[in-house]
């Protein structure tokens, strides 16, 4: 099983700032803006807050509720209602998805979607220093042209509502739909699902190394450095890499969207698996 890390939502370029972690722990990954999407973020609400609120006060009225949201990944099921059979996917083309084919992604590998987030208060005014968490995962189901879901809309209703339907065609366009139910070879997934995300904050979640002066500098597993293995994509440069007791520092790379993570690294299932327990349990609670 590959294990893709996704960067995903608002961030200083895409958006112009993080996505905000709520009073009470809420995170909430603000889809991008794109004025061709058929969505506005006044038609999105999560755990209560409606987007469009939330991006008109965190951007300074730059973004509002009539803006276009790029709804993309979509593995949120509340965030938009009355989707009849909708199915949890994600988009990606371009030069994206040339890396993905790349690096044979398909279907049974795990994207792990993280972003950029940073606490609010109960004004929305920013509370804290910025910081790269682990937000939401899609195990791969099926991987689709988005050409061949146009060409038989029946057959692939459920995806009717995603973003990636109403964008000029291309032929790189293509769809990675969840698994209905989510399995790591060697670990017990019980019941989760193929994709979600985490409802709440949890340190557990969060890729930036605690005192870091910036979000991109990590505190991963020493097992990222396990000799012989391909390195995590966009990732070889040595120096990029410092090892730390039982964990390794990463310079993660400022741009650049899917870092895939080959099969070679027996405690990656394990450690996959262990972001989405804490996600799902962020979710259960009070």
């Amino acid at each position: 099983m590959r294990i893709v890390l996704s960067r995903k939502g608002f961030d200083s370029v895409s958006g112009g700032c993080p996505s905000p972690v709520l009073p009470d722990g809420s995170l909430v990954s603000l889809p991008i803006p794109d004025e061709r999407s058929p969505v506005r973020y006044g038609e999105l609400t999560w755990r209560g807050w409606n987007l469009g609120t939330l991006v008109a006060a965190l951007t300074g009225g730059r973004h509002h509720s009539g803006s276009g949201a790029h709804l993309d990944p979509d593995v949120r099921p509340g965030l938009r209602p009355c989707r009849r059979g909708w199915r949890p996917a994600f988009g990606q083309l371009g030069a994206a998805q040339g890396h993905l084919r790349n690096q044979g992604v398909g279907v049974g590998d795990l994207f792990l979607f993280f972003g950029l987030f940073r606490p609010v208060d109960g004004a929305l005014r920013w509370a804290g220093p910025p910081l790269h968490v682990f937000w939401g995962w899609l195990q791969v189901g099926a991987v689709l042209s988005v050409d061949d879901v146009r060409a038989r809309p029946r057959e692939h209703a459920g995806l009717a509502t995603h973003p990636h339907l109403s964008l000029p065609r291309d032929r790189s366009n293509t769809l990675y739909v969840a698994a209905e139910a989510l399995s790591i070879p060697g670990v017990s997934t019980p019941g989760f699902p193929g994709a979600g995300v985490a409802a709440r904050f949890d340190p557990a979640l969060r890729l930036t190394d605690g005192g870091a002066a910036r979000p991109g500098r990590w505190s991963l597993p020493r097992w990222f450095l396990t000799a012989g293995a391909r390195p995590l994509s966009y990732h070889a440069a040595p120096a990029r890499w410092t090892p730390a007791g039982a964990r390794v520092q990463l310079e993660a790379v400022s741009r650049g969207q899917e870092f895939v993570l080959h099969d070679e690294y027996r405690q990656a299932g394990a450690w996959a698996a262990s972001l989405v327990r804490r996600a799902v349990s962020s979710s259960g609670r009070a």
